[in-house]
């Protein structure tokens, strides 16, 4: 009871220090002791072996895909590519389709390659000038960022993201596993994500509240709109990540594909765009900084997810969970949605669950690529709670915000609408 206890109240804790802009990874080691504590656990061990090793296992089997994500996402915003798609976007929107060019061009940036721990590095300045073009609250950026990378495009078929690939490590599958009900669930995530953040936009500006940045930088608010790459070659870099990685990925290994589409997609970028670049070496520079910023934040929450694994607590909540007999597929989803929210991380709530869980349920006879789409939409639900280290690093990091200002819309969009979708999608794979 002391565990379950503790577990929770080391949760809120880490969630609490969140919102109230503590270091992510300052928050994560002192609840990480809270929970060794309550737990029975070691003290020096849990930090000194079990947070660390959750910490560093992270960042060796990933830190290569978040550079090469971050290198090509440094090009696609430096050969004005991210923002070409932008202005694309807002076009074919109208006026007011700022918020909409946004999403789309953050969807398509994480759907083409672009770690999605990078996109908002590559699109805040786009999203800044489209915003204030529009007079639109700058409150709702993080939002429509988020809602962009995470809540569809991470963890649909096809996607070269980790959350995508991860799974293929434990089923046997290839990034496109899950068949038409994949599409169906992604596809439902985008309309009514849509529908909801235009809604929540409006009434915003309805209520009386413009553009108006939380800091001084008149070189964002100065951006502008000119000397950009045609659309078409901004967007054949992006896909060329997605059919390297596609066809790739039928004969090599999953993670190796997706650091030659990668590779592949950058020099493309490159070469189809030189002109537009004014600093190479500067690429390479700033797209390691961001890797570096975007994995350590996560690394700090998988780190705390990783000494909650060692709980009694978390024992008996997987051992519920894998017992339900004649819903199994609902038993992984809540699992993985747990385990994910636990964590504060998609990509570090499956590295911790499918270990686990993949053996139970492959051994249950259920199919590999339902398994495999289902713990990849489960694994973007509860992630995206306040201590989620792509959350933080966007809204504290990159947009200069406050989680009281811009929280509430991120939860609608990434964390409720993915969970009713996925609910949706456990029972389309229980009859189908």
């Amino acid at each position: 009871m002391i565990s379950v206890i503790g577990l929770i109240l080391s949760l809120a804790l880490l969630i609490f220090f969140t919102m109230r802009g503590i270091n992510i990874i300052i928050a994560a080691v002192f609840c990480s002791f809270i929970l060794a504590i309550t737990g029975g656990l070691n003290i020096i061990e849990a930090l000194t072996e079990y947070y660390m090793v959750g910490f560093t296992d992270f960042f060796k089997s990933w830190f290569l895909i978040f550079l090469a994500g971050a290198v090509f996402g440094k090009l696609m915003e430096d050969t004005k590519a991210a923002k070409s798609i932008a202005y694309w976007f807002q076009h074919k929107a109208g006026a007011k389709g700022a918020v909409f060019a946004v999403v789309g061009a953050s969807a398509i940036m994480t759907y083409g390659g672009v770690s999605v721990y990078i996109v908002a590095f590559c699109v805040y300045p786009i999203a800044v000038s489209l915003f204030k073009s529009a007079n639109l609250p700058h409150r709702f950026i993080p939002a429509a960022l988020v809602f962009g990378s995470i809540s569809f495009t991470m963890t649909s078929p096809g996607s070269p993201e980790i959350q995508n690939v991860i799974p293929t490590q434990h089923f046997g599958t290839t990034p496109m596993a899950g068949g038409w009900i994949g599409f169906l669930g992604a596809f439902l995530i985008m309309i009514s994500g849509g529908i909801l953040i235009n809604r929540m936009v409006s009434k915003a500006v309805k209520n009386g509240e413009t553009f108006k940045l939380p800091y001084k930088n008149e070189a964002l608010e100065n951006e502008a709109e000119e000397n950009l790459p045609n659309i078409l070659l901004a967007i054949i870099p992006l896909i060329m990540v997605v059919t390297v990685l596609n066809i790739l990925a039928r004969f090599i290994v999953t993670e190796e594909a997706v650091l030659v589409a990668l590779v592949a997609g950058s020099l493309v970028a490159w070469l189809l765009m030189f002109k537009q670049m004014h600093t190479h070496m500067t690429v390479l520079t700033k797209g390691t900084e961001n890797a570096l910023v975007a994995i350590a934040n996560t690394c700090g929450v998988v780190g705390f997810g990783a000494v909650a694994s060692k709980v009694p607590a978390f024992s008996t909540i997987v051992e519920k969970l894998t017992n339900m007999p004649g819903l199994e597929y609902a038993g992984l989803a809540i699992a993985v949605t747990i385990i994910a929210g636990i964590t504060g991380s998609a990509a570090g709530g499956l590295g911790i669950a499918l270990p686990i869980l993949a053996p139970i349920y492959q051994a249950q006879g259920l199919d590999p690529g339902a398994m495999h789409r289902i713990s990849a939409f489960a694994s973007g639900g509860l992630d995206s709670l306040p201590h989620n280290g792509y959350i933080v690093t966007t809204v504290q990091g990159v947009c200069k915000e406050t989680h009281q200002r811009a929280y509430k819309p991120i939860f609608i969009l990434s964390v409720v609408m993915p969970t009713i979708v996925l609910a949706l999608v456990v029972v389309l794979y229980t009859i189908f």
